[in-house]
């Protein structure tokens, strides 16, 4: 049980911070906390944004919780409980299924409350797969990213309503605004992809793996016709390695006669800027996104979005309006999509961005997202349900 004449404490652990969306929002739930008065504690592995959540006003642990074995997981037990402990942790929030059977072992020994986020829908292929799964149905709160995610928890592993919340993920309307990002910053990445001038760049961001659809959408670049303007393809995002995904759209767009329109930028650190280039970003997900972050940073930014209608694309594009549907799969869609897309006039691009970012600024943003985790956290702190700020008691 907390102690209200101190700040709570919450524990955030996942297996490490060297880059993606749950990252990035473990980062922004850390700086919540922080700047409410309590003491944002995070655990991983470590990686590349680890030193963003000593910036953000919270501590990182160093712990091998990337590890997927049985008794190595049982171990991260004892050192989370330890560190429970020590640090007098009021909540531990796991949002990965091998961290969290740590710390679910961990809260019970320590009394700690356990909280769950659902960062995606699990495959269940394999044997076992979804007991294992199930530990993120066993949180005292069960957080889903949007309400298609919402909804799978609830069918396929039991969750009731009591426990289950929506925390859609958002985007940083300080960040990611248009009128914020300098023009030199995005000659700069025009630079760096040799974009030339004149061209509409077409965007994907997202990991290069086959589920994100990257070869999906230069099947349908290469069904553009005359009447669209000039383009060059930038795909933005890491490969995974070994997997040579990257090779194989090279060569696709060899033989599909588009080679020379083909940029990868990797990694990208200002994704305002990349977004700031781009004409139109694409997502052309073969499987459902739980949500999709991409889509609403780039809305944010005023950004025409083609998006596969399925998953939470469903919650977030309102076609027509905030971005464009395309069928799932569907090269010849997304194509069509793409081409009336590319060739808006000025009014319906402006008009288009404008409701776009009115969309996520009313119900998608960082802030949003921010306010209703710690709403959750609320639930399971003494005396706090409702509360608008933690404060601490004089004696």
């Amino acid at each position: 049980m907390a102690d209200r004449r101190r700040p709570p404490v919450i524990l955030q652990v996942l297996p490490g911070l060297q880059a993606g969306g749950v990252e990035r929002g473990t980062i922004e739930i850390a700086a919540a906390i922080a700047a409410r008065g309590g003491i944002a504690l995070v655990a991983s592995n470590g990686g590349r944004m680890a030193p963003l959540v000593e910036r953000a006003g919270g501590r990182h642990v160093t712990l091998p919780l990337r590890t997927k074995n049985p008794f190595a997981i049982w171990r991260n037990a004892g050192r989370l409980a330890r560190l429970i402990r020590s640090e007098g942790v009021d909540i531990v929030h796991a949002r990965s299924r091998a961290p969290a059977w740590s710390a679910w072992l961990a809260a019970r020994r320590t009394g700690a409350a356990f909280i769950t986020t659902w960062h995606g829908v699990y495959g269940e292929d394999l044997p076992f797969k979804k007991r294992y799964n199930a530990i993120m149905a066993r949180g005292e709160r069960v957080i889903a990213i949007s309400a298609f995610v919402r909804e799978r928890v609830a069918r396929d592993y039991g969750v009731d309503a009591s426990r289950l919340r929506v925390v859609p993920r958002g985007a940083d309307l300080v960040d990611f605004d248009p009128n914020a990002v300098r023009a030199d910053r995005i000659a700069e990445c025009a630079r760096a992809w040799n974009v030339p001038a004149g061209s509409a760049v077409i965007m994907l961001a997202g990991r290069i793996t086959p589920w994100k659809g990257h070869a999906l959408l230069l099947e349908a670049l290469a069904m553009l016709g005359r009447d669209v303007p000039d383009w060059v393809c930038v795909l933005v995002g890491a490969e995974q390695r070994g997997r040579g995904h990257g090779a194989r759209l090279v060569a696709q767009a060899r033989r599909l006669g588009i080679g020379q329109k083909l940029r990868f930028a990797g990694h990208v650190d200002d994704m305002p800027a990349a977004y700031g280039l781009a004409d139109v970003v694409v997502v052309p997900s073969l499987k459902p996104e739980p949500f999709g972050r991409v889509v609403v940073e780039a809305q944010a930014m005023g950004k025409p979005v083609v998006v596969a209608a399925h998953g939470a694309a469903m919650e977030t594009v309102q076609h027509g309006v905030s971005g464009y549907l395309f069928l799932p799969g569907d090269a010849a869609s997304l194509a069509a999509t793409l081409a009336h897309a590319l060739t808006l006039d000025a009014t319906d691009r402006g008009n288009l961005g404008h409701w776009a970012r009115a969309g996520v600024a009313a119900c998608y943003s960082t802030q949003a997202m921010q306010a209703a985790a710690i709403a959750v956290y609320d639930e399971l702190l003494p005396g706090r349900p409702g509360a608008p700020a933690w404060r601490v008691s004089s004696s």
